[in-house]
């Protein structure tokens, strides 16, 4: 498993954006596949966007696409979530998680997690 702290959050009018960032700790980042979730308040934590350890996939949920981008650096042994024209639906903890040499988009598919950075967008 991986250590993983999140940064970034923060209250944002809607139609701003926001940076996200996930710091892993250890030698084998690279092989993990790594995701971002959210827990919407009063809500399950739902999925919102990975990208394969090998690099050369990402996917999103239907809800972001177009808005959000994931992209990893391996030599910094970071993720980062690119939030752009955010709504107030997108107000949540958001969450990284790594899944080594897998892959997925089930939080049940991804064993490391970090502690959740709170996003707040107002209207």
């Amino acid at each position: 498993q991986v250590h993983l702290v999140e940064s970034g959050g923060g209250l944002v009018q809607a139609g701003g954006s926001l940076r996200l960032s996930c710091v892993a700790s250890g030698r084998t980042f690279s092989s993990y596949t790594m995701a971002w979730f959210r827990q919407p308040p009063g809500k399950e934590r739902e999925f919102v966007a990975g990208r394969s350890w090998s690099g050369g996939r990402t996917y999103y949920a239907d809800s972001v696409k177009g808005r959000f981008t994931i992209s990893r650096d391996n030599a910094q042994n970071t993720v980062y979530l690119q939030m752009n024209s955010l709504k107030p639906e997108d107000t949540a903890v958001y969450y990284c998680a790594g899944n080594r040499w897998g892959t997925g988009s089930s939080a049940v598919d991804f064993g490391s997690w970090g502690q959740g950075t709170q996003v707040t967008v107002s209207s």
